[in-house]
């Protein structure tokens, strides 16, 4: 008797065959998580040092701007240190869990865009008024990663330009090296020069990887020269501190959109983009959705909504092997977490050093990632969507509140629909 199966219509055969399987909601890591025992043999001293650099990176410029925005808007000093200990134990919390469970390098932080759109709300604004308004942009992070609809509308735009947006983010990293350097040639030149010559010597750089061996000579030219400038007192540990929040009208229209876009679609583009520029296949969807709960975490300690983050994802996939750089981001993790408990300390610490210093460190570890991102945007398709995309970025036009990027993204696509129909159709 013949089967079913040889009854159909060779039409209906095809397209049985052929009918594309769902894509589920929370995309499976693929993998097993990774144990204890395979993170120790994945370990290495470039997976360490990405990793340290990358704390170092988030918990000094982005902390500076963090402590500069509250202390414009009268934040207490408890306010302050439970902002920061919100932000480094939820970011620490989330890229360790992450990283293991896809093993992948998945680097979470918080959001300096959405940090320093606060600066003018906090003039006018009470604080409790801005907690109500982080509770309800970490439900709706949430509540949007829950439908998948974040995952549909980035897949809509080109990888170009995306990148291009990248690209003009991360732009400012390269020119600070070369600021810097003109500012503080007593700390940064050294930091060059350090990097030059361990690249450029593959036996040295084998030896002592060319971003860490920059930070040690940064480290050595800044206590050298007299530049490590510590106050002494204040609290060791952080406290948190619950501030009850306050839901007014005013507070929810001025912050609760322009923080969920600026997480889901400028900070997590950012990172998703590197990262897959980087050789790995990052979970859109449950980032956004783990990028909601965490909010609401931050929230609670009264501090601004967590994303996925560019920079520090770009850092810890800056060297090594694709397989072992997950190993960079439980560093950055149990490194956060440690952090936290130390938010006031760590403060102090960072602010001692000379603003140069963090900008070469940040700047040179970057460079890489910014010329992937550039080679990205503007070697092959979608040059032009990827051009007004770069130029729209950089220009800071900030309507309705929103970062800039965003605006590059939409405008720069919408370009490329009308102007370069071909390179889509050919896409799709």
């Amino acid at each position: 008797m013949p089967s079913s199966r040889q009854d159909l219509p060779a039409a209906a055969h095809v397209e049985a065959v052929e009918a594309p399987m769902p894509q589920p909601l929370l995309e499976r890591p693929g993998v097993r998580p990774a144990s204890v025992r395979r993170v120790l043999r994945d370990l290495g001293l470039p997976y360490v040092s990405n990793g340290v650099i990358g704390l170092i990176f988030s918990a000094s410029g982005p902390m500076a701007v963090t402590l500069v925005v509250g202390t414009a808007g009268g934040l207490t000093e408890g306010q302050l240190a439970s902002w920061v200990f919100g932000i480094l134990f939820s970011g620490g919390a989330a890229t360790l869990v992450m990283s293991l469970l896809y093993r992948q390098p998945l680097g979470f932080a918080w959001s300096i865009p959405g940090t320093v759109l606060l600066g003018p709300s906090l003039q006018h604004l009470s604080f409790p008024e801005v907690v109500g308004a982080f509770f309800t942009s970490g439900l709706l992070i949430l509540a949007l990663g829950a439908t998948g609809l974040v995952r549909r509308t980035m897949a809509m735009v080109p990888m170009p330009i995306v990148m291009a947006m990248v690209a003009a983010v991360f732009l400012k990293f390269g020119t600070d090296i070369v600021g810097s350097t003109q500012a503080n040639p007593v700390v940064a030149a050294p930091m060059v020069v350090a990097f030059l010559v361990l690249t450029a010597v593959p036996a040295l750089g084998r030896f002592l990887p060319p971003v860490l061996g920059t930070l040690v000579v940064g480290c050595v030219a800044v206590a050298a020269s007299g530049q490590f400038s510590i106050q002494k007192g204040g609290p060791v540990l952080a406290t948190p501190v619950f501030t009850l929040p306050e839901f007014t009208w005013a507070a929810q229209l001025e912050l609760v959109v322009p923080l969920a876009l600026t997480v889901l679609f400028v900070q997590n583009g950012q990172g998703i983009a590197v990262l897959r520029a980087a050789g790995h296949n990052p979970p859109v969807n449950v980032f956004a959705i783990v990028s909601g709960a965490f909010s609401l975490i931050n929230a609670g300690c009264g501090a601004v909504s967590a994303c996925v983050t560019g920079p520090t994802n770009a850092l810890m996939t800056s060297s090594g092997s694709r397989q072992r750089q997950y190993t960079a981001a439980v560093v950055f993790g149990v490194l956060a977490m440690a952090c936290a408990v130390l938010a006031p300390t760590l403060t102090r610490l960072m602010l001692a050093t000379p603003r140069e210093f963090i900008l070469a460190l940040g700047g040179i570890a970057m460079l890489r990632a910014l010329q992937q991102a550039f080679v990205s945007a503007f070697a092959t398709t979608f040059t032009l969507g990827s051009l007004v995309t770069f130029v729209v970025t950089m220009s800071g036009t900030n309507l309705a509140n929103i970062h800039p990027a965003f605006w590059g993204l939409v405008i720069g696509y919408t370009v490329s629909r009308v102007l370069e129909r071909p390179d889509h159709q050919a896409r799709s």
